[in-house]
């Protein structure tokens, strides 16, 4: 990039400062040489607030940077709460690089280590193992002599001290007991509050540029904090708005054509109960407690089923399953028959038909069949049929049930007719009206509701669902494919569970139904950053990857997936891929690398070997790699410059911010380097107080994709995120499309998708856009794209106005061809907090020059065809 964050910080920190001199702030002779510097943690039970400082003259007396201000916070654990730092020790080395060490919670037996040059840009942080598992570490303090480096910690379960020393907080010599330390730390008055820390001498240049490091976060926040809730006092005056917008044709450039697409994760129920057509909850009884991690003890493999009438009994066994993949199976004895409840309710209507199935084996031989019926929960029957052919091993039987009546929620009984013991498996329910009418697909109306918004590519199986909770939670995409009983079960990161009946070849499928390049995002051989401690090596997070003397395997389960999706029938894995039903290769272009990882040493080493590989063996295959979970940072920082070293094609980045920061930073992008890797923006949404979907935020997204169309020479593909959630299921707000078991519910947000979707383009013509006697905060909520669509020839202008008056402009689109008078025209808009609002189409009379009044707070599309 031209500007890195870290270098636009600094320039806006001495323009900060210039300012705050030429306002008559503090002359140079009156400021100190030297200040004492203060670092804790707040909050110090907890830990929540991260790395504090401030600043002393005499040590007695103690101003707060920024009490709120956090330099430096723990990456360690857990989301939110669990990422934790106690009693922080800052110590300044020979060489003058910044250590901060500190303890991550009470039950850890490892410690954490950063280091930076000025205590406001820090490197990757890590989490050195200091002690054997079921040890505490607490108290870690750091001294230096002739370079070495002596850590020493208190091990709270034996309550002795230990060391250990190293040269480049990397390699460390074995831990050895070790004497109290006499230890440095102080305690001063923090605002009122007694707090426990570091006391270090610094200029007072030090302290200052940490002032001016606050005040431009807290001139940051005030920013992102716009929205239309002060429009009222922010535009008081403001009357409609004279402008016009001006083609600069000549200055026209080639854009990605790939700018639009969509993410699935099976977050919020996407998939089971969602996406996934499947009717039967946990039809494998492979539901288990440490699904959700103890938090529902009536989470089991019975959850969803229940005996009907109260006759015999149900039971589960895992003596003799159907695979291995799929352990258990449930044992009804002297005529017990169950019912399922489905995801909510089973919704079926009348006069469609249903594909049932089940697995079946005699115990005792005396089962003759299975009624099977959709009932109501007075008994009402909506639908029934029988099974027949049971025999003494596992055995697949099919029929199709007809649904006499349109509810949303029966529930399925199956009832064996025997008064015998019968084992039973993988009991299922399938619409035959599927999306394209798959097999083993997908709901119709949800999956085209999707494919409505023309996306150019779609990227799965998730985000953290692709990398895991910890190393056994890691997606592995070969678990997803072949017979349905083979496949292997998972819990899923967001707190339920996964069938993988949607599995890799039914997203390969699904993206060739609906015309979008397949984008598979791959876990780069480390864990989810937030995952839970593994208890044999005692560390969470991204320090328990795949042990380096697998990763051999695990890079080929890569090179696999390629020829998966690609390879002749004759390959391995092709064949296995003609086996399923699409001999046809599914032209894969692209593969993610990881997913927001945390840019660390233990990371580096795999996501290299992976890269390697990949472009050893698959150059025709653009890798997507990953710069961490935010817009800025040290992982942004550093996974740019590992993008940089490894000559990555395309990076991941991602942010979730407010309505404010996407207003007040569409020149983001303007200023990326683009020699360097391009943009995949694989997850990002505006949000507000409540993470309502309405028109702010819709029109906010619509605002920043001109800014993304602009910079489409560099910014090849976009996805807003998450996608799909059923309600009163879900874990993240707000989602682009709701649903429930009968209904799909697009939101504000879909409508502006949709319309950029549908009218891409892959070349794009600059604009002058002049707003008559208008200041800054006035022309950041007026937006206009304009590109053309090689194709179809046609000119698509896009205009965003976020302001509560109306744009009176006048369109010049001299230089761009001869158009056809009549033009389609998609205006969308509302009040800011409407939920409801929806495109309004109608057709408008267009010419080289031609009026558009843009309502208030709206997005205007107009589609112009040429001659």
């Amino acid at each position: 990039m031209i500007t890195s964050k870290k270098q636009l910080t600094t320039i806006l920190l001495a323009l900060l400062m210039s300012l705050s001199a030429f306002a008559g702030g503090h002359k140079a002779n009156t400021k100190p040489e030297k200040v004492f510097l203060f670092a804790y943690a707040t909050d110090k039970d907890k830990g929540h607030n991260g790395l504090h400082f401030a600043w002393s003259s005499d040590k007695k007396n103690w101003h707060a940077i920024g009490p709120e201000h956090s330099f430096l916070r723990c990456d360690y654990g857990r989301w939110g709460s669990e990422k934790r730092m106690l009693a922080p020790y800052l110590f300044k080395a020979q060489d003058g690089m910044w250590h901060a060490v500190w303890a991550l919670n009470e039950k850890s037996n490892a410690f954490a280590h950063a280091a930076s040059a000025d205590l406001i840009n820090w490197k990757r942080q890590s989490y050195p193992i200091m002690m054997p598992v079921g040890s505490s570490i607490s108290q870690p303090e750091v001294s230096e002599k002739n370079g070495v480096f002596t850590v020493t910690c208190l091990n709270t379960a034996d309550s002795k001290f230990y060391t250990a020393t190293t040269k480049d907080f990397k390699n460390y010599t074995a831990t050895t007991p070790a004497t109290k330390p006499a230890t440095a730390k102080v305690t001063a008055s923090i605002s009122g509050k007694t707090e426990t820390g570091t006391v270090t001498e610094v200029s007072w240049q030090t302290a200052e540029n940490l002032i001016k490091t606050h005040n431009l976060s807290v001139f940051k926040n005030k920013q992102n904090d716009e929205s239309s809730k002060d429009d009222a006092v922010r535009f008081a005056n403001l009357k409609p708005v004279e402008g016009t917008i001006t083609l600069k044709a000549a200055e026209s450039k080639k854009i990605s054509d790939m700018l639009v697409g969509v993410f699935f994760e099976d977050i919020n129920y996407a998939a089971d109960g969602g996406l996934y057509a499947e009717l039967v909850q946990n039809r494998d009884f492979e539901y288990a407690l440490s699904d959700k991690e103890g938090r529902d003890k009536d989470w089991n493999s019975t959850t969803a089923w229940s005996l009907s009438g109260g006759k015999g009994t149900l039971a589960i066994d895992s003596v003799q399953p159907i695979h291995a993949n799929n352990k258990h199976y449930a044992i009804l004895k002297s005529g017990a028959a169950i019912i399922n409840s489905g995801y909510d309710g089973i919704a079926v209507k009348a006069g469609d038909s249903y594909d049932f199935s089940i697995f079946a084996k005699n115990i005792d031989g005396k089962a003759s069949g299975i009624k099977v019926r959709l009932i109501g929960a007075n008994g009402e029957v909506y639908g029934e049929t029988s099974v027949k052919g049971i025999s003494t091993a596992w055995k697949k039987i099919s029929a199709v049930l007809k649904a006499t009546k349109t509810v949303a929620d029966a529930r399925l009984e199956v009832v064996p007719q025997t008064n015998g013991t019968l084992a039973v498996d993988m009991i299922s329910l399938f619409p035959q009206k599927t999306y394209k009418g798959r097999k083993n697909g997908l709901r119709a109306d949800l999956a085209q509701t999707v494919a409505d918004l023309h996306p150019k590519f779609m990227r799965f199986p998730g985000g953290c669902v692709a990398h895991g909770d910890g190393l056994g939670n890691i997606y592995r995409w070969k678990n997803t494919i072949g017979p349905l009983e083979s496949r292997k079960p998972l819990r899923n990161l967001w707190g339920y569970h996964q069938t993988t009946g949607l599995g890799y070849f039914e997203y390969f499928q699904y993206c060739e139904d609906m015309g979008a390049a397949p984008l598979p995002v791959i876990a780069a051989g480390v864990p989810c950053q937030n995952s839970a401690i593994d208890e044999h090596i005692g560390l969470g997070g991204q320090q328990c990857g795949v042990p380096m003397e697998e990763m051999g395997q695990y890079v080929q389960d890569i090179l696999d997936l390629v020829e998966y999706a690609n390879g002749p029938v004759t390959s391995k894995w092709g064949k296995l891929r003609a086996e399923a039903g699409h001999p046809k290769p599914f032209n894969l272009k692209y593969v993610g690398i990881g997913n927001e990882d945390l840019i660390t040493d233990l990371f580096e080493e795999r996501y290299a070997m992976i890269v390697k590989a990949m472009k050893d063996k698959h150059p025709e295959i653009t890798v997507i790699g990953t710069v961490g979970p935010a817009a800025e940072g040290t992982d942004y920082e550093e996974g740019w410059a590992l993008a940089d070293k490894l000559d990555i094609p395309m990076v991941d980045e991602h942010y979730y911010q407010p309505v404010g920061w996407f207003i007040n930073n569409q020149d983001y992008y303007d200023r990326y380097d683009r020699s360097k890797s391009k943009v995949y923006l694989g997850e990002y949404a505006a949000f507000l107080p409540g993470r309502p979907n309405n028109i702010e935020t819709a029109l906010a997204e619509a605002l920043y994709l001109t800014a993304l169309e602009r910079n489409g020479d560099v910014v090849s593909m976009t996805s807003y995120a998450p996608m799909l959630a059923k309600e009163n299921h879900t874990q993240w707000n707000p989602d682009l499309i709701y649903f429930n078991n009968t209904e799909v519910k697009p939101t504000v947000g879909y409508y502006t998708q949709q319309l950029y979707g549908q009218n891409a383009g892959d070349v794009y013509l600059p604009s002058d856009v002049a707003l008559k006697d208008a200041n800054k905060e006035v022309s950041n909520r007026v937006a206009v794209s304009v590109v053309r669509d090689s194709k179809s020839k046609d000119l698509i202008v896009k205009i965003v106005n976020m302001l509560p008056v109306a744009v009176n402009s006048i369109v010049n689109l001299e230089g761009a061809g001869a158009f056809v008078p009549s033009a389609k025209r998609y205006v969308l808009t509302g009040t800011p907090d409407s939920k409801t609002a929806k495109p309004v189409a109608d057709t408008i009379t267009v010419g080289t020059t031609f009026p558009c009044a843009v309502p208030a707070y709206s997005f205007t599309l107009i589609r112009i065809k040429t001659k």
